[in-house]
């Protein structure tokens, strides 16, 4: 199971490093900042005292903070719209997603359904044609509100197709509201509000089971949120009179449900971290059935995704660090039987049509293999090259499956799949105006500080002089078991025309080599996250590809903490930092929303001494040293970040700001009703790039110049 929570923080200065002992930057700074007030807050870890200058700045909702983030924008934006590229990206990233796109089909009721974006809209359209072939649409977001962010997620029919739910965000948030369409006439019947983190999984046609925490009236962006609950909701009654299903005796951070698609098992997970869960199920064709405790700890991760005949099929990584497939019935919840076992490389179950797929990462590259249901391994599945593939998930009826394939150089393309033979054929082709036979991906081994060998793709024009060093941008994250497989992006794609090299390393602390993989960038060992992300540089650098001056380091979430933590240990390895929406406060991270939760990676301030000195020596907002010159660095974040709270970002350009002791500037860009990143509008999407790349290229040395997009070379096929 994967919570979807991905975020850290820090929060104060060390001791004898307070503001009152600040020295002036020892050289102007390129732009006039903002000044901000320093009201110390004095905190007591064990027998060191850290003084926050910045605490007033975690108030979002306080008229002293928005006028701070006003006057940060006015200066940013001041400064970012006087850059010679960024209209000339801006421009281009508006015709890179200026195409058609839609997603795979999938039936309901007699419907098929399908999103489609016919370009720049804000939001993809939900459409839905008859057996006659008639389209209409179904549910179009866009109409929700005037500047497309209001966002729809996680739309769930009930058995029969006759009604639909799906949360609605506003602004980004992760708060969210539940609405109930009658499918037929498409007018909203019913809503239920304040939930979070949460799916939606309907018994039978009477209503369905959601997640929520107890409200926090206007601290919800906020707000520390504990307490996990799964409700059932009967449609057309009003939410107060939900029953509370599970979560009233122990607490837990993380509660969710999902009832199998045969309708005959309630499935709830339940955990206090990003990392393992207990499994309970109940047996609803039982009328007097309870939920049966399956696995009783958070030492390894279990996911139901499948029954059949009274027989549960759940992935997990007990007794199996790069997880297997397994199959038990509630007579006997803990006699486990394999039936796709461990091998050596991590496994992503799914089923679909009567057959199972094991999506393997074979060093961040996938390999798909079909089985039956009783184990037997039926063949793979032939991708078009080295890429990452998903999809392959569908309901037990289907015969044909849909996948998609993209690397970091070939736009997503949709795949049918005839499960019965394996024969793939494409279903829907990119229409994305790029090239990629002009560029080359290429994967390559380094040695971490201690030896480790880590991958990373690295990827390019075909025609770039092997003979110069050029703009580079290494992109990391590094946590939460999460891994980063080639994908496209059109943010990308225009860095890659514009002359630019493109590097992904594959961190400790993702899950692309199982948990142990994980674990070793875990707690008291999450400097091994920001040795192997300094390696990537030094790799890049000593290889020739790039230079210092040229570099520049991007991460996002956790990926943020990466950067952060990497341009304060590190100010000279690179010329650009792009910290986005990141986890910056170490010792207060998890005093904010769900953040306890990210303990699991992290450890907290208060677990001990020794852990409590870890998170300080590396705490990005407490490691900002006076008169230090640091890259030019863009902080990015969003107003309505109720998941990684944009009071990290402050803070950490706040520090900046008043220590910084080189010419290169130092800026924090916040995005006014914008969340986390999920349900941004394309219009949102293409500013904020354009922006973070035309800041980029300004503050490299001798950037790429605007160059035609790269033609397909006559050469030999690329490696990766």
């Amino acid at each position: 199971m994967r919570i979807p929570l991905i975020v850290l923080t820090t929060a104060a200065l060390a001791a004898g490093c307070d503001a009152a002992n600040e020295v002036e930057p020892s050289t102007k700074p390129m732009v006039g900042y903002p000044e901000t007030q320093q009201i110390p807050v004095v905190d007591a870890y064990f027998d060191t005292s850290i003084t926050d200058p910045y605490r007033w700045l975690e108030d979002d909702h306080s008229d002293a903070t928005k006028a701070w983030v006003d006057a940060q924008n006015a200066v940013t934006f001041g400064y970012l719209k006087e850059l010679p590229r960024r209209q000339e990206l801006r421009d281009r990233l508006g015709r890179l997603l200026d195409y058609e796109r839609e997603s795979a089909p999938f039936e309901e009721g007699g419907y098929t359904y399908f999103y489609r974006n016919a370009g720049l809209q804000n939001q993809s359209v939900i459409y839905r044609t008859d057996k006659s072939g008639v389209e209409r649409v179904f549910l179009d977001p866009n109409t929700l509100s005037p500047d497309g962010t209001t966002s729809v997620s996680s739309l769930s029919f009930s058995p029969s197709g006759k009604l639909a739910a799906y949360q609605k965000s506003e602004g980004g948030a992760d708060w969210r509201s539940v609405e109930v369409l009658n499918a037929e006439t498409l007018s909203v019947i019913d809503r239920i509000d304040d939930v979070k983190f949460s799916g939606i999984a309907w018994r039978g046609e009477a209503g369905f089971y959601y997640s929520r925490y107890d409200v926090q009236d206007g601290e919800e962006l906020t707000a520390k949120t504990d307490q996990h609950r799964l409700y059932f909701h009967k449609v057309g009654q009003p939410q107060a009179a939900d029953d509370v299903v599970f979560g009233d005796g122990e607490t837990f951070r993380y509660v969710s449900g999902y009832v199998t698609e045969d309708q005959r098992f309630l499935v709830v997970y339940a955990s206090n971290t990003t990392a393992g869960n207990r499994l309970f199920v109940m047996d609803l064709n039982d009328p007097r059935g309870q939920l049966v405790n399956v696995v009783d700890d958070e030492a390894s991760d279990i996911s139901v995704i499948f029954s059949q005949d009274g027989m549960l099929y759940a992935q997990t990584n007990r007794a199996a660090p790069n997880s297997r497939l397994v199959k038990f019935n509630l007579q006997a919840p803990t006699a486990w039987q394999d039936v796709i076992p461990e091998s050596e490389h991590v496994l992503d179950a799914s089923a679909v049509g009567g057959y199972f797929f094991a999506q393997y990462m074979v060093d961040a590259i996938a390999r798909v293999e079909q089985y039956s249901l009783d184990g037997q391994r039926l063949r793979e599945i032939v991708l078009p090259g080295p890429g990452d593939a998903s999809g392959f998930r569908g309901k037990a009826k289907d015969t044909v499956a849909y996948y998609s394939f993209q690397n970091y150089k070939t736009p997503s393309t949709l795949f049918r799949l005839e499960l019965a033979s394996g024969d793939s054929s494409v279903f829907r082709a990119s229409k994305a105006d790029f090239d990629s036979a002009g560029y080359v991906s290429k994967q390559v081994f380094y040695s971490s500080k201690d030896g480790t060998r880590v991958p990373m793709i690295i990827t390019h024009r075909a025609d770039l002089d092997q003979n110069q060093t050029h703009p580079t941008m290494l992109y990391g994250y590094g946590g939460f078991d999460i891994s980063l497989t080639p994908r496209f992006s059109s943010s990308v794609a225009a860095w890659l025309e514009a002359g630019g090299v493109y590097a992904v390393p594959n961190l400790r602390g993702g899950g692309e080599y199982g948990k142990a993989w994980h674990d070793a960038g875990t707690q008291m060992q999450k400097q091994n996250v920001f040795d192997d992300f300094i390696a990537a540089a030094e790799y890049l650098i000593n290889s020739g590809i790039t230079e210092s001056t040229k570099l520049a380091i991007r991460g996002g979430s956790n990926g943020g903490l990466l950067v952060g933590a990497v341009m304060t240990q590190r100010p000279d390895l690179a010329a650009v930092a792009l910290p986005a929406v990141g986890v910056l406060d170490m010792l207060r991270y998890h005093t904010f929303t769900a953040g306890a939760g990210w303990s699991y990676d992290y450890g907290t301030a208060e677990q001990s001494k020794e852990m409590f000195e870890y998170l300080l020596s590396y705490s990005p907002v407490h490691n900002v040293r006076a008169g230090t010159a640091y890259p030019a660095t863009l902080v990015t974040t969003g107003d309505h970040d109720d998941r990684v709270v944009p009071a990290h970002s402050f803070k950490f350009a706040a520090e900046l700001q008043a220590k910084h002791a080189g010419d290169a500037p130092v800026l924090i860009r916040v995005e006014k009703d914008a969340g986390h990143g999920a349900g941004t509008p394309t219009s949102k999407i293409i500013d904020l790039y354009a922006d973070v790349l035309a800041f980029t290229f300004a503050n490299m040395a001798d950037s790429a110049d605007p160059a035609e997009p790269a033609k397909a070379p006559n050469m030999a096929k690329d490696e990766a």
